[in-house]
Formats: structure tokens, C-alpha cells, sequence
């Protein structure tokens, strides 16, 4: 319907702002020139500190679940809400507006797959808070928090009913280990930085 696609349309686009990467243009700051070089709120919180870094978190979970929440509440189906939630972490991935180099796009999943599986979500949130606990790797825990997923929506989110949303779940799982290739190979060879304000310079 050309409703939804227009939905699908704007995901994408609200999913494009680069929230992080305008409040480190606040700051004077190019994202794109210090620490990782990634544009993403983990590099954020790295450069400009915890209320920055804060900020693009909640900025990039929000753009991700506002377009969700939109065709959740135009009962657009799960289908609409499921591909909504992807649009807006592909725009974010792939940000028309930076030459489509985005970020890892995890806070932006969070966002979007709140809205779609919520319990699967928290599961997955645990997990990632666990891992970075534990180990206080950004990467390794990004990668536990979007593998966990996956199990969680099949199990907490059974049936044909809900398979787009366990579609679109593999697919961002699929999504975020892509994007973290770089951080696998580095933690498989030992080199990953650990996490800390100020510390690591690599990773995002």
C-alpha cells in the first residue's frame, strides 16, 4: 500500500539523521576524524563524555523506535512495524547524508525491535549489560546482545503470526555482526580495546 511505503520511507529517513554525529558537530568535533572514526554514539560518549555520548544513545534508540511505534499505533500490522524498524537502522547504517558510512546501529535495532519484541529486547539488553560488565567489551557485548536475540523471538515470540518479527530479528543480527567485523577479528587476536571514557580510540 502506498501508505506504508511512505511509513517505510520515512523510517529510513528518520533513521538517516545522524544524531551523534550533529551533537559532536555541536561540540566541534568531527566524529569522522577522531577516536574510531565511526559516527556512532559509542564513539560519541568516547571523545565528548558521558552526557554527549548519553544523548546519542537515547537520540539513535529513539529514531529507531518512533517510526515503529507509528505503524504500531496506525495498526499497520506486524509486518509494517517489522520493516519499519529495519528501514530506520539501514538508514542509520548506511546514512545517505555521510556518503553512507553510519553507524553499527545497535542503539537504533534497540529502538526499533522495543517496539516489535519487547521481552525478546530485554533479554537481549541483559545480555549485552552482562557481557559489558563482565568483560567491557562495547563489540563483544553488541555481538551477545544481537546472538541472543535471535533465540529469544523464536521462543518468546512463537508461530507464523510473529514471523516477520523473527525475520527481522535475524536480519539485524545478521546486520550487527557485519558491522562488527573488524571488532571480531581483534578480539579473536587479543588487540580489542576495553571500554572506558577516554581510552579506546578503535571501537564503536
Amino acid at each position: 500500500m502506498p501508505a506504508d511505503a511512505l511509513l517505510i520511507a520515512g523510517a529510513f529517513l528518520m533513521g538517516s539523521v545522524p544524531v551523534s554525529f550533529l551533537i559532536g558537530r555541536g561540540l566541534g568535533v568531527d566524529l569522522r576524524r577522531v577516536g574510531s572514526g565511526n559516527v556512532g554514539a559509542t564513539n560519541l560518549l568516547r571523545v565528548c563524555g558521558r552526557g554527549p555520548g548519553l544523548g546519542g544513545l537515547a537520540g539513535d534508540a529513539v529514531k529507531g523506535a518512533l517510526p515503529a511505534l507509528a505503524a504500531l499505533l496506525l495498526a499497520r500490522g506486524e509486518l509494517v512495524v517489522s520493516l519499519a524498524a529495519l528501514a530506520a537502522v539501514l538508514g542509520h547504517v548506511f546514512n545517505p547524508w555521510l556518503g553512507f558510512r553510519g553507524g553499527k546501529g545497535v542503539a537504533t535495532a534497540l529502538g526499533g525491535v522495543a517496539v516489535l519484541a519487547p521481552y525478546p529486547v530485554l533479554a537481549a539488553t541483559i545480555a549485552w549489560l552482562l557481557v559489558l560488565a563482565v568483560f567491557r567489551f562495547v563489540s563483544l557485548a553488541s555481538i551477545v546482545a544481537a546472538v541472543s536475540l535471535v533465540p529469544a523471538v523464536f521462543l518468546l515470540m512463537p508461530g507464523e503470526a510473529h514471523r516477520p518479527a523473527q525475520i527481522v530479528c535475524c536480519l539485524l543480527f545478521l546486520l550487527v555482526t557485519v558491522r562488527h567485523r573488524v571488532n571480531i577479528v581483534r578480539l579473536l587476536q587479543g588487540t580489542e580495546s576495553r571500554f572506558g571514557f577516554g581510552k579506546e580510540k578503535r571501537e564503536s
